[in-house]
């Protein structure tokens, strides 16, 4: 509750006095030049801090090289906590400049006669492997400390062998032979054999390498049969084959062999998780036979754990592609053979076994069977999936040990996938859950209502009916303020907000106030208004923001509900809308404004430095400008009335050619009007692209306010502007989409339905008619009459990602220019850092980063020379990809024109699916640009009157150089 108490409001640390970089740096490097060891050892333990606060190379480098003298002289404790600040910021390491002097520092002391320093520094090297990999001297090293007769160092060399071997084709090759003959030799002792083997993992550089490796395991498996050693061996076999990818279907074929021949419990469970392993990899690679014999193991075996682990590879498997070639490669696929296969048969067998996690893994293999043929008739398969997942709810209901719990997250995620893909299904689904709800544990209720209010965001299945039982159940809940009642509280009013899709009655907000009054504190009340926020109930969201406006510690928090408050205030006035009661409309229009208004002055009071609250400033000014837009188009309209065509509007129009002129004053005034929502739609789309770290739901909520524009820009056009060339086409398909919530269901419904309309009119009529505006305003009431929903993106960020950059050459005071002189080049390089929160990619993932270099002159100075175009300006873009989220690259640039030039720099990412995102930040810096002093005086001499002379007319053909 407290963690997620920390709001996008959250303003702790604002105003902290922090140290700059340098000085953080002198500050770690007196401890390390300290004569306590205590205090080295501090210093040395706070550098990763240090990078990740200040992740650029320039300090990085000289950090890493302090720490390398420490690791030369300090003693061996000092030496180990240089190396887990090494293995902890390991994806630092690239960023090191002077890596020959670095490796230089680290290396001298593998010359130590102290086995133990030797076995650090081998360990060292391994965790640098990724920046030296090539690095001969320590490949020698490695090699050689693999015949020690030190168990640490020979331990040591094994750790930095396994990470060499990853990195380097060429130690992988020089080091297979080596290690081949230690694990076959005599010599050897078993438990070092078993810390070799994993190494061979890393040979899948090249094919050969890869079937040398795969030869050997093959020997080992047949010639050490101990069940450590198959175990191990195995293990290896199965990492090697996924690297090397060609050789995974004979690796699931050996897997299944011993998963069915080897009697060993220990092997066999190897054998399922490493199966696992395959199928979340590679399910493509899973033949029909495979799973079948899979199948048939899971069927024959007596032991409960060894079947639960079968299920599990075989539920991932019917997630995936896998399933499809399972059904549709088998010899006769009619729908009555369907039931006859033996995946069927083991589902349907399991589905009401008596361990839970046996029969959800049963479950959800008919489940994903439904939802992944659905071009068969499976309907007995549909209806085993439901009464399965029914006995499951039933059985897990009931019990609140941390296994019920899962298991019923599992049953109830395939009830929503089901309802899904089977929408038949749904009202049976719904009643069982719903009967289920009062007998259910407080746990269970909370997961159960998450799923209930899923599964009515996509389908209205929740009946007025039903919120009967829902409020009773409220009531029900009792007095108690443990964290389980209040999440109750709060998933339980979700689901009514959900249910009752028009506004709600005064006995059901009576009953949500009254038990928030009772039971719950402050935080819930505001999760429930935050819910009934995004499900469109404004009038409860209001009341509730109001009764927490006193119980805030902060000011920004006041502000914060005051302007949550006023938003919700300002929607509310728009529910009285009414068609063809055009002066009502604007009067409610005004309302909202004015309440919006002092909303978006609240808001912009709670936001601060670190939390600017830029996407919902912006959402609520384009609102706001979006309204101004409806009411000046409702005026429009009205202006048809008040200031009809003069009579001579035919003759005009005929004089001037525009046939536009005969409908008066107002074809102007509409073609501003859309010229204004083609404007909003512009500005919604810019919102969008901004909002990188938004969930897919906000994002939706963004694109349909701007449809909404488009299509009011698209009615006006094809109504009054230019009803001859207006297409259809491209906005009728909008209605075919798969629709996610009730807000997206009632605004596509709206969508379609103006879109009829105007077209309709387009056929009958000529331009302009009052039927012409009446449809006009009508599709503005019906836009506005579908309460708005205030998604998650506005209350909470899930999902945040910031890049960081840093330019040089960069002036010591941010106003001061820099010098360039004109007949040179600058080259300026950008270096950058892509920082993230808790959940890095929830939404989505950084494929590169767009770096937009542009430059402006700011003010000449001397004389004007007739410089070609292509000089003037600077407009370069490239793209980088990030690197353990590290970038840099550099840009040449030309200042020709003498005088100050402002250089601008923006980045942009684009993500996995290669959409872009203006995600910022945009950088200034200034350069000034000087006339070279050679030029300078050839300009001065002719200006008096001299000829240059012929030294220093000789000296131009160099001046370059």
């Amino acid at each position: 509750m407290a963690a997620s108490a920390k709001s996008f409001l959250a303003d702790a640390g604002y105003g902290e006095q922090e140290l700059d970089a340098n000085s953080a740096l002198m500050e770690l490097d007196k401890g390390l030049r300290s004569g306590k060891l205590g205090e080295q050892c501090e210093a040395v333990v706070r550098f990763p801090r240090l990078f990740q606060k200040y992740p650029f190379p320039i300090l990085i480098n000289s950090a890493f090289l302090k720490l390398a003298d420490v690791f030369r002289v300090g003693n061996n404790f000092l030496r180990l906590c240089v190396l887990k600040v090494t293995q902890q910021s390991e994806k630092h390491l690239e960023k090191i400049l002077n890596v020959d002097e670095f490796v230089k520092r680290v290396f001298s002391v593998i010359h130590s006669n102290d086995p133990v320093a030797r076995a650090i520094t081998l360990r060292m090297l391994g965790s640098m492997a990724s920046i030296i990999p090539e690095r001969k001297n320590a490949h020698h090293s490695i090699r050689q400390s693999l015949d020690s007769h030190d168990n640490v160092e020979v331990e040591a060399a094994i750790f930095a062998a396994a990470n060499f071997s990853a990195q380097s084709k060429d130690f992988a090759a020089g080091i297979c032979n080596k290690i081949s003959e230690m694990i076959q030799g005599l010599a050897t002792p078993v438990d070092l054999k078993l810390k070799l083997i994993p190494i061979l993992q890393h040979m899948h550089h090249d094919a050969s390498l890869a079937s040398s490796s795969r030869q050997l395991l093959q020997q080992l498996v047949t010639s050490y049969p101990s069940t450590k050693m198959v175990i191990v061996t195995l293990h290896t076999f199965t990492l090697l084959a996924a690297s090397s990818l060609v050789d995974i279907p004979k690796q699931i074929q050996l897997l299944l062999q011993y998963l069915k021949n080897d009697p060993r419990k220990a092997v066999k469970r190897l054998a399922i998780q490493d199966l696992k392993l395959l199928a979340n990899k590679t399910p493509h690679t899973w033949s029909r036979e495979n799973i079948q014999a899979l199948c048939e193991s899971a069927l024959h075996t007596p032991y409960d754990s060894l079947k639960l682990g079968m299920l599990s590879v075989l539920s991932t498997l019917s997630g995936t592609i896998a399933i499809k070639q399972y059904f549709s490669s088998a010899p006769g696929t009619a729908a009555t053979t369907a039931r006859s296969f033996d995946l069927v048969k083991l589902a349907q067998e399991c589905c009401y076994h008596n361990n839970r996690g046996i029969a959800a893994h049963g479950v959800r293999i008919l489940t994903n069977i439904s939802a992944s043929c659905q071009e068969k008739d499976l309907l007995p398969l549909e209806q085993d999936a439901v009464f399965g997942l029914e006995a499951l709810l039933v059985l897990c209901s009931q019990d609140d040990s941390p296994g019920a719990q899962a298991t019923l997250k599992i049953t109830l995620t395939c009830m929503v996938k089901l309802v899904k893909c089977r929408p038949h299904l749904s009202q049976s689904v719904v009643e069982s859950l719903l009967t289920q709800l009062h007998s259910a544990q407080d746990a269970a209720r909370i997961l159960m209502c998450h799923c209930l209010a899923a599964i009515a965001m996509q389908l209205p299945v929740l009946a007025d009916g039903m919120l009967g039982d829902l409020m009773d159940l409220y009531k029900l809940i009792g007095r108690s303020a443990t964290d389980k009642k209040q999440e109750l509280l709060v998933s339980l009013a979700t689901v009514i907000f959900v249910s009752s899709q028009k506004a709600l009655s005064s006995e059901v907000k009576t009953v949500i106030k009254q038990q928030l009054e009772n039971a719950s504190n402050g935080w819930t009340a505001y999760r429930i208004a935050r819910q009934a926020s995004r499900m469109g109930n404004h009038d409860m969201a209001r009341e509730l923001y109001q009764s927490l406006l006193t119980q805030v510690a902060s000011e920004h928090f006041y502000f914060w509900l005051n302007s949550l408050k006023e938003f919700s205030h300002a929607e509310q006035c728009l529910t009285g809308l009414q068609e063809d009661n055009y002066s009502s409309a604007l009067s409610c229009i005004a309302e909202a404004l004015k309440s919006y208004h002092k909303g978006i002055a609240s808001l912009t009071a709670a936001s601060t430095p670190l939390n600017p609250l830029s996407f919902q400033c912006g959402f609520v000014k384009l609102r706001i400008d979006l309204l101004q837009a409806f009411s000046q188009l409702i005026c429009t309209c009205n202006s048809l009335k008040t200031s009809p065509p003069p009579a001579i509007a035919t003759t005009i129009a005929m004089t001037s050619g525009n046939d536009l002129q005969r409908c008066g004053r107002i074809s102007n005034q509409m073609k501003h009007s859309m010229e204004e929502f083609r404007n909003l739609a512009t500005r919604y789309g810019d919102l969008y692209q901004s909002s990188f770290d938004a969930d897919s739901a906000t994002l939706r909520n963004v694109e349909l306010q701007q449809q909404s524009c488009l299509l009011i820009s698209h009615a006006i056009e094809a109504l009054i502007l230019d009803p001859e060339s207006t297409s259809f086409q491209e906005y009728s398909s909008n209605g075919t989409a798969h629709v996610e919530s009730e807000y997206e269901r009632r605004m596509m419904s709206v969508f379609n339905r103006v879109l009829e309309e105007v077209e309709s009119l387009n056929r009958k009529y000529a331009p302009v008619s009052y039927l012409h505006t009446a449809c006009l305003c009508n599709a503005v009431i019906a836009l506005l009459k579908v309460p708005l929903s205030f998604q998650r993106y506005f209350f909470q960020k899930l999902q945040s990602t910031s890049i960081k950059l840093a330019l040089s050459p960069s002036p010591r005071n941010p106003a001061e220019p820099i010098a360039v002189q004109n007949n040179q080049q600058l080259a300026l390089k950008v270096e950058g850092v892509v920082q993230h929160g808790s959940k890095p990619g929830l939404f989505r993932k950084i494929q590169s980063v767009c770096l937009n270099v542009s430059s402006v002159l700011q003010s000449k100075s001397g004389q004007d020379y007739k410089i070609p175009i292509d000089n003037m300006t600077n407009e370069m873009e490239q793209r980088v990809e990030p690197h353990n989220d590290y970038f840099s690259t550099q840009f040449l640039l030309n200042f020709v024109i003498l005088g100050t030039h402002n250089i601008t720099v923006e980045s942009s990412v684009i993500d996995s699916n290669g959409i872009v995102w203006k995600t910022g930040p945009k950088t200034t810096i200034f350069v000034k640009s000087l006339e070279d002093p050679y030029s300078q005086q050839v300009r001065l001499q002719q200006q008096q009157g001299q000829p240059p002379s012929q030294q220093q007319q000789q000296r131009t053909a160099y001046s370059r150089f």
